[in-house]
């Protein structure tokens, strides 16, 4: 039996800091939605929604404070909790109901109100979580992760912060045509390079905000989108890809130190960021060359590089390069992040990696406007969240 399920239907809230509860992002999201696929919320016969904890207990029960809120009409709720991967679980989850004939017709949703600032651990105590421990024990925060990983870039592959800069470029080029992306200017890289150090290397600029939002996709079996829609092109989900990391640790791969099992991940073997990709591509049975687009985590400009690599799209080391070519811009070989990506949007964590399905929906359907990828035909959508979550969906017309 085919794994594919189709895209019917993709609808967005607009980030930036609306002030709203999020459940009116995640209702103004599947609304749309519901009407990009020409059904009504009678025909959904489930529900999975992405939890915010943030939310309080509405948040924990997203599924049904979504369905609640569009009228209870008797469908499944799900809700499922990943942190930043919580959207492509959601996806997963939804796919699986569809896979096991349990529904026709599948709503996912994700929406957050975020709170002003950078992120601090959520949900209570968690001295098991490297995250939590992170945070609490090193006082890292996000920003400090991100600079030391800049940090790290710079020292083993000669990454500059000139590099950094220009992923901001590149992506706010992108998402200045983004009717959906919060901030919709485009950036020099001067204007990156007087921005205020965060974390050194990285400037205000090179990191993403925090912002409220909302993202939905109406899926369905291919039996009934065929019937439902029998003379459109189909958007399939191929390939979503939930695995954990293989390795407990992972240590500084410079070519003098010996790995082994134990200490980190042994030579030859992928990180958890590459085993994501990976296992979506085997399952889609397409590999990067097979890519026209990717939309990646740019939780920052220098992370957006490494994701290069993780996705095979460049060698190791080599991300920087890539970028310089502009093979990673509109018009090039492989665009990446052609919704402006997080740069452009800001962080709403259950509702990203939705609305990075959105956009490859639209690229596949050709629906992308001045952002459009000419003919269009596979794209992945990756990302992580805490406490080994993985995301990776792939995506055909």
């Amino acid at each position: 039996m085919s794994g594919d399920v189709a895209v019917l239907g993709a609808g967005m809230h607009p980030w930036g800091k609306w002030g709203h509860p999020f459940t009116a992002y995640g209702v103004k999201a599947a609304r749309e939605a519901l009407a990009d696929a020409g059904l009504q919320w009678r025909d959904v016969g489930s529900v999975v929604g992405a939890a915010t904890v943030r939310g309080g207990y509405p948040g924990y029960v997203a599924g049904a404070t979504f369905a609640r809120a569009l009228g209870w009409q008797g469908a499944r709720v799900t809700s499922v909790y990943a942190a930043c991967a919580s959207g492509a679980q959601a996806i997963g989850t939804a796919r699986a109901q569809i896979l096991a004939g349990l529904a026709d017709v599948v709503l996912v949703v994700g929406a957050d109100s975020a709170p002003k600032g950078f992120f601090r651990p959520a949900g209570g105590e968690r001295p098991e979580d490297p995250d939590w421990l992170r945070f609490r024990l090193l006082g890292a925060t996000n920003p400090a992760y991100f600079g030391l990983y800049a940090r790290r870039r710079m020292a083993l592959h000669g990454d500059t912060p000139e590099d950094f800069a220009h992923v901001k470029v590149k992506n706010a080029r992108a998402g200045a045509l983004n009717p959906y992306a919060r901030y919709r200017k485009e950036v020099s890289a001067e204007e990156v390079a007087a921005s205020a150090v965060v974390a050194d290397p990285l400037r205000l600029l090179d990191i993403c905000a925090t912002s409220d939002g909302g993202a939905a996709l109406v899926l369905a079996g291919m039996d009934f989108a065929r019937r439902h829609a029998p003379t459109s092109p189909l958007v399939r989900l191929r390939a979503v890809s939930t695995v954990t990391p293989s390795y407990p640790n992972t240590v500084l791969d410079l070519p003098d130190i010996a790995t082994d099992s134990a200490a980190g991940v042994p030579a030859g073997e992928r990180s958890f960021r590459a085993s994501i990709a990976h296992s979506a591509y085997e399952e889609a049975g397409l590999g990067p060359g097979d890519m026209s687009l990717a939309e990646v985590y740019d939780l920052s400009t220098a992370l957006e590089l490494q994701w290069y690599e993780d996705l095979g799209l460049a060698a190791p080391g080599e991300g920087a390069q890539l970028l310089r070519t502009r093979a990673t811009s509109l018009g090039g070989r492989i665009p990446v992040n052609t919704s402006g990506g997080l740069a452009s949007f800001g962080e709403a964590v259950p509702a990203q990696a939705i609305a990075q399905v959105c956009e490859l929906t639209r690229q596949l359907r050709g629906q992308a406007g001045e952002r459009q990828v000419p003919q269009a035909g596979a794209g992945i959508a990756a990302n992580q969240g805490l406490f080994g979550h993985g995301s990776a969906v792939v995506a055909v017309r």
